[in-house]
């Protein structure tokens, strides 16, 4: 089975550059299933029902979130219809919406796709990650109910997301970081058989500050004060992610390599696809 996993989408020109590549992407490497993460997709802070859909109609079967997961209000209404859009499984009982989804492809494979959030240097702070990944795969195991498992860690520290990896290693396909917006160079098969990359990157323009204009960001390092909301950067984005195949009698990754499209960073692309 083919896997893509695109980063954080940021501002209008994330979304513009990955409503472009995504439709091209499907057509030339035919993945099974294809997962965005949107938590940044609506002016930096959150996603809306149109954004969502419009990732939907580029060519997301589905769309993960994170730490803004609410930002825009209107996503703790229209989460609870929309099964495809994932928050954090570790947020607090009575939380709208749903941490995991079991989605079946075109080919009638099942993917349990879900999404846990860090609690080292992020807000807010949510349950314990690892007992909430465990009760899940548990439910739901590699091979037996499932065909593959791809888990979104959206976390700041790169320690906390590489434990995430290796305590699933075996139970899982994949497991790629978000929310750092900085593509890393670590992409592996893990021992015993889970791919797993740090951080998948952003779908943004790299000329700024973790996707947003840089001014602001800037001038808040250099005097200690907030003066206006920050913004998305609004040039040529780099569409950022990860792409796996697995093996189909076991969910386990056979190969793993980064996508990076667009925009000022160097390209890659998915060699023997």
């Amino acid at each position: 089975m083919r896997l893509i996993f695109l980063g954080d989408v940021v501002g209008k020109s994330g979304r513009e550059a990955v409503y472009e590549q995504l439709p091209i992407m499907r057509e030339r490497y035919k993945p099974d299933l294809v997962v965005v993460n949107g938590e940044n997709a609506a002016h930096g802070f959150g996603i809306t029902e149109d954004i969502y859909l419009k990732l939907r109609e580029a060519g997301a079967d589905v769309v993960t979130l994170g730490n803004h997961s609410f930002d825009q209000k209107e996503a703790l209404i229209f989460i609870e219809r929309e099964r495809n859009m994932l928050r954090p499984i570790n947020w607090p009982t009575g939380c709208p919406g749903r941490g995991a989804q079991l989605v079946e492809t075109a080919k009638g494979q099942r993917v349990l796709v879900l999404q846990a959030m860090g609690r080292v240097m992020i807000e807010p702070q949510l349950d314990d990650p690892f007992p909430a990944v465990l009760r899940e795969i548990e439910q739901c195991k590699l091979g037996r109910d499932c065909d593959a498992i791809l888990i979104d860690m959206h976390a700041e520290a790169s320690s906390e997301k590489m434990a995430m990896g290796h305590f699933v290693d075996g139970r899982a396909s994949l497991v790629v970081g978000t929310h750092t917006h900085t593509p890393t160079a670590d992409h592996q098969i893990l021992p015993n058989g889970t791919a797993y990359m740090t951080d998948a990157g952003m779908c943004g323009d790299y000329d700024s500050i973790i996707g947003m204009a840089k001014e602001e960001p800037l001038q808040r390092f250099l005097r200690k004060l907030p003066i206006e909301r920050m913004k998305p950067a609004e040039g040529p984005a780099t569409v950022c992610g990860v792409a796996v195949e697995t093996d189909d009698r076991t969910g386990l990754a056979k190969m793993v390599a980064p996508i990076r499209v667009g925009g000022r960073l160097s390209q890659v692309d998915v060699a023997g696809w």
